[in-house]
């Protein structure tokens, strides 16, 4: 009777961690960067409690109150689909028609939060790409004198720390998944290793394309969103011109106020009106989709072991 052998334990901290992302394999990528943060700390916080013992009995010490890498990835990934479905807003009613899928997207909230994401991006937009000039540029000149090496690991790990917030505003606003933990940072490991560290992070760099993109795009969604919406909006509201006293000099383009053609052209304005603002919705909800895919390539970590 053959009886199968568990699977061994590891005897280091980076092994376990290999362990952990090994089976954590085809999951979230922000799922895998917040368990291994969380290994990692937990496993460094008991090696320096526990001084004197290697890591493997460190490790061999908390597998059972912590668990093993298999258990860990088992209880992330159940508790991952607890929280999504906790977190989760309520799903707008499925409707057969084009009509209703058209209308329906009001009921949608990733709908406003798409709208309220492209309306915010012109300031954080604006504001990410300062800092990564601004920081960048006196990184690079000061790297001569001895306060460049500190100052250039403080804004490396701004750009983490920019990272992970945006993170938050991408996951809470336009509902994709992204990394509710830092990466790890080792700190009682020297400067110069924990620079070569940030600079061969392939998210250092990513994250800091992502922020400079975020200034045209920011701009672009800010003007698309206001234009169209203004627009739509006031051709929604054309009929209220008609309750307008006739000193009011308002024109619609071929007719103005009083004139007998305005009472044909505005049940017209304003059904344009209408189905421009639910096709602002769409685009805007689209816009929300594409803008989370482009922040889950740029800034979480590659989970590939």
């Amino acid at each position: 009777m053959n009886i199968e052998s568990a699977p061994r334990l590891p005897t280091t901290i980076p092994e376990y961690l290999e362990q952990l992302r090994a089976a954590l394999a085809g999951s979230d990528p922000a799922l895998i960067q917040d368990a291994l943060y969380d290994a990692e700390e937990y496993l460094r916080s008991e090696l320096s409690e526990q001084a004197g013992k290697s890591e493997a009995e460190v490790i061999a010490s908390v597998a059972g109150s912590y668990g093993a890498p298999a258990e860990v990835a088992d209880i992330y990934r159940d508790t991952e689909v607890t929280v999504t479905r906790a977190l989760k807003p309520p799903a707008p009613p499925k409707r057969e028609s084009l009509i209703g899928r058209f209308f329906g997207v009001a009921a949608d909230s990733r709908t406003y939060g798409a709208l309220f994401y492209m309306l915010l991006s012109l300031a954080t937009g604006t504001f990410y790409f300062t800092w990564v000039v601004t920081g960048a540029s006196l990184s690079a000149g000061l790297m001569i004198l001895i306060v460049g090496i500190p100052l250039l690991m403080l804004f490396l790990a701004s750009v983490r720390l920019l990272s992970l917030v945006e993170g938050r505003i991408v996951e809470v606003l336009l509902g994709e998944r992204m990394p509710r933990r830092p990466l790890y940072t080792q700190r009682d490991k020297p400067w110069m290793t924990r620079i070569g560290e940030m600079f061969t992070d392939r998210r250092t760099w990513t994250a800091m394309l992502y922020f400079l993109l975020m200034m045209p795009l920011g701009t672009a969604y800010f003007s698309v969103a206001v234009t169209l919406l203004s627009l739509a909006l006031g051709l929604a509201a054309a009929p209220l011109a008609l309750f307008l006293p006739h000193s009011w000099d308002i024109n619609f383009g071929f007719w103005s106020v009083g004139d007998p053609g305005m009472y044909f052209a505005v049940p017209l304005l304003f059904v344009i009106g209408v189905l421009l603002l639910f096709a602002t919705m769409h685009l805007a909800r689209g816009i929300g989709k594409i803008h989370g895919w482009l922040a889950k390539q740029l800034l979480v970590s590659n989970p590939v072991v």
